[in-house]
Protein backbone atom coordinates (compact mmCIF):
# COMPACT_ATOMS: atom_id res chain seq x y z
CA UNK A 1 0.00 0.00 0.00
CA UNK A 2 1.38 3.35 -1.11
CA UNK A 3 2.28 5.95 1.34
CA UNK A 4 -0.01 9.20 0.89
CA UNK A 5 1.77 12.94 0.62
CA UNK A 6 -0.88 13.33 4.08
CA UNK A 7 0.81 10.37 5.81
CA UNK A 8 4.17 12.06 4.99
CA UNK A 9 3.48 15.67 6.27
CA UNK A 10 1.69 14.16 9.27
CA UNK A 11 4.84 12.41 10.12
CA UNK A 12 7.24 15.06 9.64
CA UNK A 13 5.14 17.15 11.67
CA UNK A 14 4.72 14.97 14.34
CA UNK A 15 8.29 14.26 14.97
CA UNK A 16 9.00 17.68 14.27
CA UNK A 17 7.38 18.63 17.64
CA UNK A 18 8.05 15.25 19.15
CA UNK A 19 4.05 15.33 20.42
CA UNK A 20 1.31 13.92 18.65
CA UNK A 21 -1.35 16.65 20.24
CA UNK A 22 1.03 19.61 19.13
CA UNK A 23 1.45 18.30 15.63
CA UNK A 24 -2.58 17.10 15.39
CA UNK A 25 -2.99 20.80 16.67
CA UNK A 26 -0.90 22.58 13.90
CA UNK A 27 -2.26 20.37 10.82
CA UNK A 28 -5.73 21.16 12.71
CA UNK A 29 -6.41 17.31 12.26
CA UNK A 30 -7.64 14.74 14.82
CA UNK A 31 -4.71 13.33 17.02
CA UNK A 32 -5.68 10.05 16.02
CA UNK A 33 -5.07 10.77 12.43
CA UNK A 34 -1.63 11.36 13.48
CA UNK A 35 -1.22 8.88 15.38
CA UNK A 36 -2.88 6.43 12.54
CA UNK A 37 -0.45 7.64 9.61
CA UNK A 38 2.89 6.73 12.12
CA UNK A 39 1.20 3.49 12.05
CA UNK A 40 0.47 2.68 8.67
CA UNK A 41 4.31 4.42 7.71
CA UNK A 42 6.15 1.91 10.44
CA UNK A 43 3.84 -0.98 9.13
CA UNK A 44 4.70 -0.39 5.94
CA UNK A 45 8.65 -0.32 5.99
CA UNK A 46 8.11 -3.10 8.65
CA UNK A 47 10.04 -0.63 11.01
CA UNK A 48 9.96 1.06 14.94
CA UNK A 49 10.34 4.58 13.53
CA UNK A 50 9.13 6.26 16.95
CA UNK A 51 9.00 5.54 20.76
CA UNK A 52 6.05 6.75 22.30
CA UNK A 53 5.79 8.17 25.75
CA UNK A 54 2.60 8.95 27.49
CA UNK A 55 4.24 11.69 29.81
CA UNK A 56 6.78 12.72 27.20
CA UNK A 57 5.58 12.75 23.60
CA UNK A 58 7.44 10.41 21.07
CA UNK A 59 10.84 10.06 20.02
CA UNK A 60 12.32 9.40 16.84
CA UNK A 61 14.78 6.03 16.29
CA UNK A 62 17.78 6.03 14.21
CA UNK A 63 15.46 4.38 11.46
CA UNK A 64 13.13 7.02 12.23
CA UNK A 65 15.38 10.15 11.68
CA UNK A 66 16.45 8.62 8.51
CA UNK A 67 12.82 8.09 7.00
CA UNK A 68 12.26 11.83 8.54
CA UNK A 69 14.95 13.83 6.55
CA UNK A 70 13.70 12.05 3.23
CA UNK A 71 10.64 12.67 3.93
CA UNK A 72 11.26 16.06 4.67
CA UNK A 73 13.55 16.42 1.82
CA UNK A 74 10.78 15.00 -0.74
CA UNK A 75 7.74 17.47 0.83
CA UNK A 76 9.85 20.60 0.53
CA UNK A 77 10.65 19.16 -3.16
CA UNK A 78 7.15 19.01 -3.55
CA UNK A 79 5.61 21.90 -2.42
CA UNK A 80 8.30 23.66 -4.58
CA UNK A 81 7.17 22.02 -7.54
CA UNK A 82 3.22 22.99 -6.83
CA UNK A 83 4.48 27.20 -6.28
CA UNK A 84 6.29 26.69 -9.73
CA UNK A 85 3.11 25.17 -11.71
CA UNK A 86 0.85 27.79 -10.35
CA UNK A 87 3.79 30.51 -11.58
CA UNK A 88 3.93 28.24 -14.79
CA UNK A 89 -0.11 28.49 -15.46
CA UNK A 90 -0.31 32.22 -14.64
CA UNK A 91 2.87 33.29 -16.50
CA UNK A 92 3.57 34.48 -19.93
CA UNK A 93 6.88 33.10 -20.06
CA UNK A 94 8.59 29.39 -20.73
CA UNK A 95 7.49 27.63 -24.10
CA UNK A 96 4.40 27.69 -26.57
CA UNK A 97 3.94 24.80 -28.96
CA UNK A 98 1.99 25.52 -32.11
CA UNK A 99 1.01 23.39 -34.44
CA UNK A 100 -0.43 24.78 -37.68
CA UNK A 101 -2.72 23.34 -40.23
CA UNK A 102 -2.92 26.11 -42.11
CA UNK A 103 -1.30 27.00 -45.79
CA UNK A 104 -1.22 31.01 -45.16
CA UNK A 105 -0.62 30.59 -41.25
CA UNK A 106 2.60 32.96 -42.29
CA UNK A 107 0.20 35.95 -43.84
CA UNK A 108 -1.40 36.11 -40.20
CA UNK A 109 0.26 34.24 -37.37
CA UNK A 110 3.13 36.30 -36.96
CA UNK A 111 0.30 39.26 -36.18
CA UNK A 112 -1.44 37.43 -33.96
CA UNK A 113 1.71 36.46 -31.62
CA UNK A 114 3.18 39.81 -32.15
CA UNK A 115 2.04 41.17 -28.31
CA UNK A 116 4.01 37.98 -27.18
CA UNK A 117 6.89 38.82 -28.31
CA UNK A 118 7.85 42.28 -27.43
CA UNK A 119 11.53 43.01 -26.59
CA UNK A 120 10.64 42.00 -23.02
CA UNK A 121 9.50 38.42 -23.85
CA UNK A 122 10.35 35.50 -21.80
CA UNK A 123 8.61 33.23 -24.59
CA UNK A 124 9.96 30.99 -27.13
CA UNK A 125 7.85 30.07 -29.75
CA UNK A 126 8.18 26.78 -31.42
CA UNK A 127 5.97 26.64 -34.43
CA UNK A 128 5.07 23.52 -36.64
CA UNK A 129 3.32 23.63 -40.18
CA UNK A 130 1.84 20.08 -40.21
CA UNK A 131 -1.03 17.96 -41.81
CA UNK A 132 -4.85 18.21 -39.96
CA UNK A 133 -4.84 14.66 -38.72
CA UNK A 134 -0.52 15.30 -37.12
CA UNK A 135 -1.93 18.54 -35.30
CA UNK A 136 -4.77 17.05 -33.63
CA UNK A 137 -2.94 14.05 -33.00
CA UNK A 138 0.16 16.47 -31.40
CA UNK A 139 -2.32 18.19 -29.20
CA UNK A 140 -4.05 15.33 -27.80
CA UNK A 141 -0.63 13.73 -27.25
CA UNK A 142 0.79 17.25 -25.37
CA UNK A 143 3.21 17.73 -28.14
CA UNK A 144 1.40 21.10 -28.79
CA UNK A 145 -0.18 23.57 -26.50
CA UNK A 146 -2.30 25.03 -29.40
CA UNK A 147 -3.04 24.35 -32.98
CA UNK A 148 -4.63 25.95 -36.11
CA UNK A 149 -6.53 23.08 -38.10
CA UNK A 150 -9.93 22.64 -39.70
CA UNK A 151 -12.13 21.75 -37.33
CA UNK A 152 -14.44 19.96 -39.99
CA UNK A 153 -13.14 17.13 -39.42
CA UNK A 154 -12.40 17.78 -35.86
CA UNK A 155 -11.63 14.74 -33.09
CA UNK A 156 -14.60 14.46 -31.01
CA UNK A 157 -12.52 14.76 -27.58
CA UNK A 158 -10.93 18.28 -28.98
CA UNK A 159 -11.67 21.65 -27.31
CA UNK A 160 -11.57 24.20 -30.27
CA UNK A 161 -13.30 27.77 -31.37
CA UNK A 162 -14.47 28.27 -34.80
CA UNK A 163 -11.82 31.22 -35.69
CA UNK A 164 -13.03 32.00 -39.65
CA UNK A 165 -15.20 30.24 -42.45
CA UNK A 166 -13.65 29.91 -45.60
CA UNK A 167 -15.49 29.37 -48.76
CA UNK A 168 -13.73 27.99 -51.93
CA UNK A 169 -12.11 30.24 -54.35
CA UNK A 170 -10.88 30.17 -57.93
CA UNK A 171 -7.22 31.34 -58.43
CA UNK A 172 -6.06 32.06 -62.20
CA UNK A 173 -3.21 33.87 -63.93
CA UNK A 174 -4.05 37.73 -63.80
CA UNK A 175 -4.17 37.87 -67.55
CA UNK A 176 -6.33 34.51 -67.90
CA UNK A 177 -9.28 34.93 -69.78
CA UNK A 178 -11.52 34.70 -66.88
CA UNK A 179 -9.91 36.96 -64.60
CA UNK A 180 -11.97 39.95 -65.70
CA UNK A 181 -14.98 38.03 -64.42
CA UNK A 182 -16.51 39.13 -60.99
CA UNK A 183 -17.43 35.82 -60.01
CA UNK A 184 -16.94 32.12 -61.20
CA UNK A 185 -18.56 28.61 -61.54
CA UNK A 186 -17.12 25.13 -61.29
CA UNK A 187 -18.38 25.01 -64.96
CA UNK A 188 -16.55 27.48 -66.10
CA UNK A 189 -13.11 25.39 -64.85
CA UNK A 190 -14.47 22.21 -67.13
CA UNK A 191 -12.10 22.64 -69.71
CA UNK A 192 -9.27 24.30 -67.71
CA UNK A 193 -6.27 22.34 -66.46
CA UNK A 194 -6.18 22.41 -62.48
CA UNK A 195 -3.30 22.43 -60.06
CA UNK A 196 -4.87 20.05 -57.05
CA UNK A 197 -3.25 21.63 -53.32
CA UNK A 198 -2.38 17.39 -52.43
CA UNK A 199 -3.24 17.91 -48.74
CA UNK A 200 -5.14 15.56 -46.25
CA UNK A 201 -8.73 17.55 -46.47
CA UNK A 202 -8.08 19.52 -48.89
CA UNK A 203 -7.78 17.24 -51.69
CA UNK A 204 -11.04 15.49 -50.40
CA UNK A 205 -12.81 18.35 -50.27
CA UNK A 206 -12.14 19.87 -54.04
CA UNK A 207 -12.73 16.65 -55.67
CA UNK A 208 -16.12 16.67 -53.75
CA UNK A 209 -17.30 20.02 -55.03
CA UNK A 210 -16.61 19.09 -58.42
CA UNK A 211 -18.13 15.64 -58.30
CA UNK A 212 -21.09 17.31 -56.82
CA UNK A 213 -21.23 19.88 -59.45
CA UNK A 214 -20.67 17.01 -61.92
CA UNK A 215 -17.44 18.27 -63.48
CA UNK A 216 -14.54 16.45 -64.48
CA UNK A 217 -11.48 18.95 -65.02
CA UNK A 218 -8.20 17.63 -65.99
CA UNK A 219 -6.18 17.76 -63.09
CA UNK A 220 -2.19 18.29 -64.49
CA UNK A 221 -0.41 18.77 -60.95
CA UNK A 222 -0.53 17.51 -57.49
CA UNK A 223 1.69 19.66 -54.75
CA UNK A 224 1.52 19.07 -50.90
CA UNK A 225 2.61 23.10 -51.26
CA UNK A 226 0.20 25.96 -51.10
CA UNK A 227 3.01 28.36 -52.62
CA UNK A 228 3.68 26.04 -55.42
CA UNK A 229 0.13 25.94 -56.56
CA UNK A 230 0.32 29.22 -56.28
CA UNK A 231 3.69 29.17 -58.50
CA UNK A 232 2.28 26.68 -61.01
CA UNK A 233 -0.68 28.68 -61.49
CA UNK A 234 0.97 32.12 -62.00
CA UNK A 235 3.55 30.52 -64.52
CA UNK A 236 0.33 29.97 -66.48
CA UNK A 237 0.05 25.77 -66.08
CA UNK A 238 -4.09 25.99 -64.63
CA UNK A 239 -5.92 27.30 -62.09
CA UNK A 240 -6.31 26.32 -58.83
CA UNK A 241 -9.81 26.11 -56.33
CA UNK A 242 -8.31 27.40 -52.55
CA UNK A 243 -9.88 28.58 -49.11
CA UNK A 244 -7.75 30.65 -47.78
CA UNK A 245 -5.24 33.38 -49.22
CA UNK A 246 -2.50 35.37 -48.26
CA UNK A 247 -2.24 39.30 -48.39
CA UNK A 248 -0.45 39.18 -51.41
CA UNK A 249 -1.07 38.88 -55.21
CA UNK A 250 1.93 38.11 -56.47
CA UNK A 251 3.85 34.53 -56.37
CA UNK A 252 6.92 33.20 -55.23
CA UNK A 253 8.39 34.08 -59.03
CA UNK A 254 6.45 37.31 -58.98
CA UNK A 255 4.00 36.40 -61.16
CA UNK A 256 0.52 38.36 -59.77
CA UNK A 257 -2.55 36.30 -59.55
CA UNK A 258 -6.43 36.88 -59.47
CA UNK A 259 -8.79 35.54 -57.02
CA UNK A 260 -11.93 34.95 -58.05
CA UNK A 261 -14.99 34.08 -55.70
CA UNK A 262 -17.15 30.78 -56.86
CA UNK A 263 -20.69 31.91 -57.11
CA UNK A 264 -21.88 28.12 -56.70
CA UNK A 265 -23.00 28.09 -53.30
CA UNK A 266 -20.59 25.84 -52.03
CA UNK A 267 -19.89 24.31 -48.56
CA UNK A 268 -16.99 26.24 -46.53
CA UNK A 269 -13.76 25.12 -44.52
CA UNK A 270 -13.40 26.19 -41.07
CA UNK A 271 -10.09 27.33 -39.60
CA UNK A 272 -10.55 26.52 -35.83
CA UNK A 273 -7.69 27.34 -32.55
CA UNK A 274 -7.43 24.09 -30.88
CA UNK A 275 -6.62 24.11 -26.73
CA UNK A 276 -7.82 22.22 -23.86
CA UNK A 277 -10.11 24.72 -22.62
CA UNK A 278 -10.84 22.98 -19.14
CA UNK A 279 -7.55 24.23 -17.11
CA UNK A 280 -5.20 25.87 -19.98
CA UNK A 281 -2.07 27.84 -19.14
CA UNK A 282 -2.19 31.79 -18.90
CA UNK A 283 -0.04 31.79 -21.93
CA UNK A 284 -2.26 29.44 -24.17
CA UNK A 285 -5.31 31.11 -23.11
CA UNK A 286 -3.98 34.55 -24.10
CA UNK A 287 -2.84 32.71 -27.85
CA UNK A 288 -6.04 31.26 -28.29
CA UNK A 289 -7.76 34.85 -27.54
CA UNK A 290 -5.41 36.82 -29.75
CA UNK A 291 -6.25 34.37 -32.29
CA UNK A 292 -10.01 35.15 -32.02
CA UNK A 293 -9.57 39.09 -31.82
CA UNK A 294 -7.35 38.95 -35.03
CA UNK A 295 -10.11 37.26 -37.25
CA UNK A 296 -12.79 39.32 -36.01
CA UNK A 297 -10.84 42.53 -36.89
CA UNK A 298 -9.87 41.32 -40.07
CA UNK A 299 -12.59 38.47 -41.20
CA UNK A 300 -12.25 39.28 -44.79
CA UNK A 301 -8.64 39.14 -45.14
CA UNK A 302 -7.67 36.00 -46.39
CA UNK A 303 -11.19 34.91 -47.61
CA UNK A 304 -12.70 35.38 -50.98
CA UNK A 305 -16.68 35.62 -50.69
CA UNK A 306 -18.86 35.82 -53.61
Amino acid sequence: MAISIRSMRYFVTALSYGNISRAAGDLNVAASAVASAIDQIETHFQLKLVNRHRSRGIATTASGKVLERKFAKFLEEYDALLIEGSKLKEALRGELRIGYYAPVAPAFLPEIIDTLMGPASQITFFLEECDNDSAQEGLLAGDFDAILFVSDAARPQLDFDVLVEAPAYCLVPAEHRLASKSSVRLSDLAQEPIIVLNRPIAVDYYRRLFDEAGQSPLTVAHTSSHEMVRSLVGAGHGCAVLNMMPSTDVSYAGDRLKALPIADGLPPLHLAVGYDKSNPRRIVSHFAQRCQSYFSDNRDAHIVAA
